[in-house]
């Protein structure tokens, strides 16, 4: 069984930052390529960042790239997404997946079986 827990959401103007955790309170992460994903009232849940298992490659949706950095801490069992020069159209609950991939990343939702509860992030103008 693997919870994940995200923390780090909040409140930020825009041009802001912010950097969300996402901490697995049991079960194993290490091995596995992990998805930050985002919902926005209204929207379906849609792909954000991913890394794989060992942290050499990731992935990010086009909207997000060269603003946010997806990484992990394999001693804390612990992924993060670094978050700048946040836009209103950031606004959503941000959430953290684990997939059942050991070699590489996944842009796909349907790789994901294991879901956090999810951050809120505001971003306002």
């Amino acid at each position: 069984q693997v919870q994940l827990v995200e923390s780090g959401g909040g409140l930020v103007q825009a041009g802001g930052s912010l950097r969300l955790s996402c901490a697995a309170s049991t079960g194993i992460i290490n091995t596995y390529a992990m998805g930050w994903f985002r919902q926005a009232p209204g929207q379906e849940r849609e792909f954000v960042a991913t890394i794989s298992g060992n942290g050499i490659s990731t992935a990010y949706a086009d909207s997000v790239k060269g603003r946010f950095t997806i990484s992990r801490d394999r001693a804390k069992n612990t992924v993060y997404l670094q978050m700048d020069s946040l836009k209103p159209e950031d606004t959503g609950v941000y959430f953290c997946a684990r997939s059942g991939i050991i070699y590489g990343t996944s842009r796909n939702i349907h790789e994901y079986g294991h879901w956090g509860q999810g951050a809120q992030v505001t971003v306002s103008s």
